[in-house]
């Protein structure tokens, strides 16, 4: 047996994986065990738990990888100051700093916290490029011999945007843009401008863009980012200042747009709204463009996907109805988290020898759902509920099921907490909050009362696999909620032409199918499809609910408020529910009425002690 662990951490979103024998047994992101959202310290819980759940000890581990190059980061770190100049030297210097003295040996690093942890003697880590583990982590995993491969993200070592050919004896890179020309700081640079965080907020972006019109498009082509007809590009750098290592915006956008940024929490305007609108419509330009060209120079009829931009799921679906392959498959994982998967497996195969496709080829994948997290016993569960003071009721899971879809078709919101936790940044079925689809009051309540965060931002459809043709315009399958489709046309409701005559959060006012609660306000939806492969239990509710009401559709989002990451122990989601409005909780067997709870006090008010995403 080979064991290898698979660490990403120091920047953002640390994590750990495990695989055995090229199957991947467990993985999880740090940010879930100490609750800092987007973690980026040395992932000590996230190891801890993969081994635990493997049964073996650190020291007994084969091989450890490491998810990108530090020494020719390092390269890139000094170059990039080098070309800011003097005048950034200031800002410039704690980072050079911290690379010098420890970065740019960053194995030695990992080295040192995996001696804390209690690992052997003359531990080496095998160092794997950021793109490379990124395209492993898509490749291998997925359910395709062979497939072109590409990943899109901000920056690893100096690539932004590589191409790759995925087949039998491994990956193969064949084409690359390197920075400062990259897809991912250009849509980070308008998430900054319009008040969001960076490496966070830019699936707000995403979400606000239905509510603009792309009026900046072609400021955005012809000003900031040259694209060829192949997706090839190169970004006007001195317009932004990320080259500086401060801010990703100054004087020249504000020129170009006219004014300064929105500053965060300020209230949005048209001008967000049509931002938004404009890049998330450049970036699909490009996004469409090197699919076409991942086609042409691999010659396959099958794409996988990785890398920050693979989460923007408006992109990832229009490649989809665009047909340019026959079928997609996107690490759910798709940011620098999945890259400890990606490393896992290169040395997995390099240490064993291994010159054969492996993993999952088959109708579903090598991830098991994505369900790859933390799993507690109904004992611990139990436990912490009684430590809460919890008021519970035990029920069969028939009887359970039958509670919480009594409680979503009264109008209701629960909280769903089954299974084994969720790999990546999205909420499968495991760690869920659930509503009626049907109300439209769901997404404003769901917003508002219960997520605590702003009041455009969508839900999901999670729907019967076998049923998503009826309600969505859906290509390919979606398991891990990385497509956005349109809603059926026989779903969707007749507007007044007074519609067209509302903007911006106005256009929330208006049902716009029978399922108002997920359709946005382009009639688009982020749909999950879930078979009964992936994610068995949360099948089980999904179709007790199609039968009980006709419906094969639930909202979905993930079981947290605005800027905690997703719960992971009974405690976490216990202490959620009693801080939110919602009405009841499936926690295991266990069944909780909010109503029959005891009050819930705390020392200090959690929206001081949370910081908002």
């Amino acid at each position: 047996m080979t064991s290898t662990l698979g660490i990403s951490a120091f920047y953002h979103d640390s994590a750990a994986s495990l695989v055995v024998d090229g199957k991947i047994v467990a993985a999880a992101q740090e940010e879930r065990f100490s609750r800092i959202r987007h973690d980026s310290s040395f992932p000590k819980n996230a190891i801890s738990f993969v081994l635990d759940h493997a049964g073996i000890q650190l020291s007994d581990i084969d091989c450890v990888a490491y998810y990108e190059d530090p020494g020719l980061k390092f390269k890139r770190v000094v170059s990039t100051a080098a070309v800011a100049g003097f005048s950034s030297a200031i800002r410039f210097a704690p980072i050079l700093g911290e690379w010098i003295s420890t970065k740019r040996r960053m194995g030695r690093e990992v080295v040192k916290n995996l001696k804390d942890l209690g690992d052997r003697d003359q531990r080496i880590v095998d160092v794997h490029a950021h793109h490379a583990s990124h395209a492993a982590s898509a490749f291998f995993p997925s359910p395709f011999e062979s497939a072109a491969v590409l990943c899109i993200d901000s920056v690893g070592e100096w690539a932004t945007t590589s191409i790759w050919h995925g087949r039998s004896d491994g990956i193969h890179q064949i084409a690359e843009i390197s920075f400062p020309h990259s897809l991912g700081l250009l849509y980070s640079a308008f998430t900054y401008f319009c008040g969001f965080k960076v490496d966070s907020g830019e699936y707000k972006l995403m979400g606000l863009a239905p509510y603009g019109r792309p009026i900046y498009a072609d400021k955005i082509l012809g000003e900031l980012i040259d694209v060829k007809p192949d997706g090839s590009f190169r970004l006007d750098w001195k317009k932004f200042e990320f080259i500086k290592g401060d801010v990703m915006t100054g004087t020249a956008f504000e020129k170009l747009f006219g004014g300064p940024r929105r500053m965060p929490e300020a209230p949005l305007t048209e001008r967000e709204f049509n931002l938004a609108a404009s890049i998330q419509r450049v970036t699909e330009i490009v996004v469409s463009r090197l699919a076409m060209t991942a086609r042409q120079l691999t010659g396959e009829k099958s794409l996988c996907m990785a890398g920050g931009v693979a989460l923007n799921c408006v992109a990832n679906g229009i490649i989809s109805r665009e047909k340019t392959f026959d079928r997609i498959w996107i690490q759910p994982a798709a940011g620098d988290a999945g890259g400890s998967i990606g490393a896992a497996i290169l040395s997995d195969r390099k240490h064993r020898a291994v010159m054969s496709r492996e993993l999952s080829i088959g109708s579903t994948d090598g991830m098991s759902g994505a369900l790859l997290g933390p799993e507690y016993a109904e004992e611990d569960i139990q436990a912490d509920l009684d430590c809460c003071g919890a008021i519970y009721h035990r029920l069969s899971e028939a009887d359970l099921d039958e509670k919480i879809i009594s409680k979503i078709s009264s109008g209701g919101v629960v909280g769903w907490f089954q299974g084994r936790m969720e790999f990546g940044p999205r909420a499968l079925g495991s760690r869920s909050i659930l509503g009626d689809p049907r109300r439209e009051d769901t997404q404003s309540t769901m917003n508002l009362r219960i997520k605590f965060r702003e009041s455009f931002r969508p839900f999901a459809p999670v729907v019967l696999a076998e049923k998503a043709n009826e309600y969505f315009d859906i290509v390919d399958e979606s398991p891990y909620m990385l497509m956005v489709s349109p809603v059926a046309n026989k779903i969707r409701r007749k507007t007044s032409d007074d519609i067209y005559n509302l903007t911006g959060i106005d256009l929330l006012k208006v049902a716009r199918s029978d399922l108002p609660a997920i359709t946005h306000v382009d009639f688009s939806a982020r749909v999950q499809t879930v078979d009964s492969e992936r994610n068995p239990r949360f099948r089980a509710l999904l179709e007790r609910f199609y039968k009980y009401s006709g419906c094969p559709v639930l909202v979905n989002t993930s079981f947290n408020v605005r800027g905690e990451p997703i719960v992971n122990t009974a405690f976490e989601a216990y202490r959620c529910f009693m801080r939110t409005n919602m009405d009841a909780l499936a926690i295991g067997g266990f069944y909780l009425e909010k109503s029959e709870q005891p009050q819930f006090k705390e020392d200090v008010d959690w929206r001081q002690s949370i910081p908002l995403d």
